[in-house]
């Protein structure tokens, strides 16, 4: 197993504190569970917990709570082939050691109650295991409207961290970018000019690390010399208007430019997780006229800007 590195999670203090509260749980037996955007490093976290723990060394397995729901049972529980031969499932197979379910609001209803049981058994077949979860959810919003099961909620979220997307972290990003060209250039030495550092400080990156690390990745493998500027980037535009497809099943076509205006508006909302600061600089408004029409939306009546928090 890779070992993680820390200095990979920035010196955001709100990351530091989430990295710090990770190394103090992670010599207890708690479960934990790790929120935050998809591409943020919440499964790195995960393997983070687990190395610096009693357990490190000792199996460490990962469950996509995403996929379908009879894979994710089996990769659980285990299951028998066509032979009848049982494969042990994650829970078998990490005894001892960490079980990360990540995206664990993708189970299931009534799985989310089966796996309650299960762990809260587990002492009973000498099985004996770490939970970690990971979410990109607010999955006590998910319990408060039955879409969660609360006793599978309250078994792993005794210590919650949560890390910040990367756009609210410019000095990380600043430093994450050059680590990775610097990662993907081998032996040679490139450097970042300003304006692609400009460019990489200007995007939006919706999956966070993930694609920061994967663009930086075949950005390099197009730069010929020891400079990485602008022209060598493969970053897409983020522009507002991008965000409504042509066949989007709310007829945009078909909407008076008001109605247009309020949609596009909605959707920058959505695609920010509601941070209006972000949505008013997509949109290329001030946050005061953002803040003028949402109340407007709001007297109006309508019910995704009246529950707007």
């Amino acid at each position: 197993m890779e070992t993680v590195n820390v200095e990979l999670f920035g010196r955001d203090p709100k990351v530091q504190k989430a990295v710090s509260v990770a190394a103090n749980v992670s010599v207890t037996k708690a479960p934990v569970l790790v929120a935050g955007e998809a591409g943020v490093g919440k499964r790195t976290l995960a393997r983070y917990i687990h190395e610096n723990s009693s357990r490190a060394g000792k199996p460490f397995e990962m469950v996509d709570c995403s996929a379908d729901a009879t894979t994710v049972e089996n990769n659980i529980l285990g299951w028998r082939d066509q032979e009848g031969r049982f494969n042990k499932g994650a829970l078998e197979k990490a005894n001892e050691g960490t079980v990360v379910f990540a995206n664990i609001d993708g189970l299931e209803d009534e799985f989310q109650k089966k796996l309650h049981k299960i762990i809260s058994e587990l002492e009973d077949y000498d099985i004996d295991v770490r939970i970690i979860a990971t979410t990109t959810k607010n999955l006590s919003k998910l319990v408060g409207s039955g879409r969660f099961y609360r006793g599978l909620y309250t078994l792993v979220s005794n210590n919650t961290l949560s890390l910040s997307p990367l756009r609210e972290r410019i000095n990380d990003l600043e430093m994450m970018a050059q680590h990775f060209v610097n990662e993907f250039a081998g032996g040679n030495q490139i450097s970042v000019d300003q304006s692609a550092m400009d460019k990489i400080l200007a995007h939006y990156w919706t999956h966070n690390v993930h694609e920061l690390r994967t663009v930086l990745e075949s950005s390099v493998a197009n730069c010929d010399g020891e400079m990485l500027t602008e022209a060598d980037l493969e970053i897409g535009e983020k522009k507002a208007v991008n965000m409504i497809s042509e066949d989007d099943n709310e007829g945009i076509r078909l909407m008076s430019l008001k109605e247009a205006e309020k949609l596009l508006i909605k959707k920058a909302l959505i695609h920010t997780s509601e941070n209006r600061t972000q949505a008013a600089k997509i949109l290329g408004v001030s946050i005061r006229t953002l803040r003028n029409k949402i109340n407007e939306y709001r007297g109006a009546g309508n019910a995704y800007f009246v529950n707007l928090r």
